[in-house]
Order: structure tokens, then sequence, then C-alpha cells
């Protein structure tokens, strides 16, 4: 892949050494309790319903959902590009729901935009569109530094033969890619990208993403990208699904993927299928412990099982006057059962021993998960006849 050039840095001695990226006091998009509207003939309709989300340096965010979702919406609230009606969002650590105090056009010049439609400029060659970021984000940089890194970028995406020519000249797969390489030309500190590979055969979607990977990974990049492109998502960090309006789920895949894995050895699930534990470990909730807290209380109703991520617990009860140790459990082994199996209330405390991540599964989902229990040759003869 072609070396972008990096933009000067009128502060730097000269000297080659790593970016560093200065933590903020909040993630770069922050969004909390998001309403939105549309206007109705007879008044409104509502299209976004109380949305919280966080984006951090260098995740990158894949949105799925239905057509009309909301999906778009929220991404161009981000952007800017739509006034926040209800609720509170911050980008890269300005008040969007308190428009006064944002310079919307300064904060715009962080943003990269991708949209489906493309947006280029007929008149302009493809290193004339890509330029146009450049232009719109005023810097030290020369009319010739400009140029070789718009063509650096180009190349990046598979369009170095086709610098010079004009949108009418270019298929709508290499439109999409000018149009990736113009959100990115300018080195945002945010991007948003709607639908980016809809246009491109397997191979370009392929050298987009990992471009988008780069970006994330090497220079913190917070990147959120709304998709039906299931090709892609072995690039994201996590995956938001919005229904109707909500986000309904905001799965971590690497512990998604490792919480599958714990869920697999539990002999209480034995028989059960991957596809069906991979789905039941996206509906488990994350907890978080300090050393002392107390996760569960004896005596109390039991409305959830749970599985410990990271660190210890310590399985207690009451004896002789005092509370005495039955049992310590580490990474993969789980408690909570016992009271949802049998209808009874909790029969021991359980405490963490020192910092402690548990996922716990509503009573709800626990018993769905005893319903898909099968048998190892149920299961295998299943797996045959799918394939």
């Amino acid at each position: 892949m072609p070396v972008i050039p990096a933009s000067p840095d009128p502060e730097s001695s000269g000297d080659t050494a790593p970016a560093v990226h200065v933590a903020s006091s909040r993630p770069p998009i922050d969004v909390h309790g998001l309403n939105h509207y549309y206007p109705k003939d007879d008044g409104q309709t509502q299209v976004l319903f109380d949305n919280h989300l966080q984006v951090q340096p260098g995740e990158i965010v894949i949105m799925k959902g239905q057509s009309g979702s909301g999906k778009t919406t929220l991404l161009t609230l981000m952007g800017t590009l739509r006034a926040v009606q209800e609720g509170k969002l911050h980008v890269l650590d300005e008040p969007l729901h308190t428009p006064s105090k944002v310079d919307v056009n300064s904060l715009r010049q962080d943003l990269g935009f991708i949209f489906q439609a493309h947006n280029l400029f007929s008149s302009l060659t493809a290193v004339q569109n890509v330029r146009m970021a450049l232009e719109l984000n005023p810097g030290d940089t020369t009319r010739a530094d400009q140029n070789r890194r718009c063509q650096a970028l180009l190349e990046a995406v598979g369009l170095g033969e086709r610098v010079h020519f004009k949108p009418g000249s270019l298929s709508g797969g290499q439109k999409q890619r000018v149009a990736i390489a113009r959100g990115l030309v300018h080195q945002p500190k945010i991007l948003l990208a709607d639908e980016p590979t809809a246009a491109l055969d397997k191979e370009s979607s392929q050298t987009v993403v990992k471009l988008f990977r780069r970006e994330a990974d090497e220079r913190g990049v917070a990147i959120v990208i709304v998709t039906h492109d299931q090709g892609i998502l072995d690039v994201a960090d996590r995956i938001v699904k919005m229904d109707f309006g909500h986000i309904t789920s905001d799965t971590v895949l690497k512990e998604a993927s490792r919480l599958g894995e714990l869920l697999h050895r539990c002999e209480l699930f034995s028989g059960v299928g991957s596809n069906s534990l991979t789905s039941f470990a996206q509906k488990m909730k994350r907890h978080e412990f300090n050393d002392g807290d107390r996760i569960v209380t004896m005596g109390d109703v039991g409305d959830k099982f749970y599985v410990v991520y990271s660190g210890d617990v310590v399985v207690r009860r009451p004896e002789d006057g005092a509370e005495k140790d039955i049992v310590t459990l580490s990474p993969g082994e789980y408690f909570g059962e016992a009271a949802l199996l049998t209808g009874d209330r909790r029969n021991a405390h359980v405490d963490a021993i020192g910092d402690v991540t548990v996922y716990s599964l509503d009573a709800d989902a626990f018993k769905d998960v005893m319903a898909q229990r099968k048998s190892v040759g149920e299961e295998v003869r299943s797996t045959v006849f799918a394939q």
C-alpha cells in the first residue's frame, strides 16, 4: 500500500516520533438519551428513542439494522448535519445539544464524511475532488504537498491510474473510492461512513477496510460505519444494532467471542449449539466490581445467571456467626444457576476478590438457553444437514 504523506506539524522538531494522542475527559462521540423527530402531516413522528452510545479513540463501530431503523439519522446527528432536538450529544468534547456554544465550521474540519451518494463535483477530476477536503481545512501545506497526499491516498484505494478522471468517466465503485479518499485525506479525528463499501467488489472492500483499520490503529481515529455488508465485520471492534429507532445491542466483538468460548466450556450448557451460545453471549450484560464488593446476597430472589470473565469471586455462607468461604471461582466458572433452576432464593453470598468482571444473563434468557439444549448427536445431524 502506498505511503501517505503526513501533514506537516508546525511544532515538530524534525525528529521522527510516533504521534501522541492526548486523552480527553470524554470519548470523541458521546450520545446520551438522544431522541429525534421528523415532521409529519399531522404533527411529528419519532425516529430515535433514548439512545446511548460512546465511541472511543481508535475504535471502529459498525451500525447495522433494517432500513428505516434510524442508523443514518444518528450518523448525521453525530456529523453536525442535523440539529439535536432532545438529549445530549458531545462530539470531540463539543456539546452539539447547545449549538450556540459550538463553532460548527471549525468542528467539521476534524470530521470525515463518506456518503453513499458520493457527492462528487462532476466538473473536477478525482484528485481535485479529494483536494477539496484539504482546501476546506486550511493549513501550511503547499498545493504540491496537497497533490502528493491526494495522489497517494487515491493510490491506496486502487485509483492510481484514475486520478485525472472526472466522475463521468468513473464507475460507481470508483466514485465511491474517490469519496473514501476525500473523507480521509485531511486526517480527521472522527470518520463517519454511510455504506462505504456498498458499490465495491470484495477485493476493493477489503482494501478500504484495511485502510480504515490503519487509520484507527495508527492515528486513533474514531470510526462509525453504517453498513449491511457482512464482509467487513471482521474489521469492527463493536457492532451496534438498531431496531425501529432503538439501539438494541452493543457488542464488543473480542469480549463476545471470548464470552462465547467461556459459555461453551460451561458444563451446564453442554449440547447447546455454538451459534446459540454466541447469540446468548451477545445478550449478556457486563458488570465490574471492586475488591470486597458483594455481587450476590444470600436470601435474594435469583434473577440472573453469572459467568466470571476476569478476576476471582468467593462463595460464602454464614456458619457459627461468621461467613465461611465455600469455594473460589475463576474466569470461565459460573454461579447463580441454582436459584434459577429451582426457583428458590439465593443460598449463598458471592463477593469479589480484587477487581472482577462478570457477565450476567437474565432469568428469561437463561430459560431460553436451557430450552435449547441438544444432544451432541442431534447437533451433529443438524449441522451436516445444513451443509
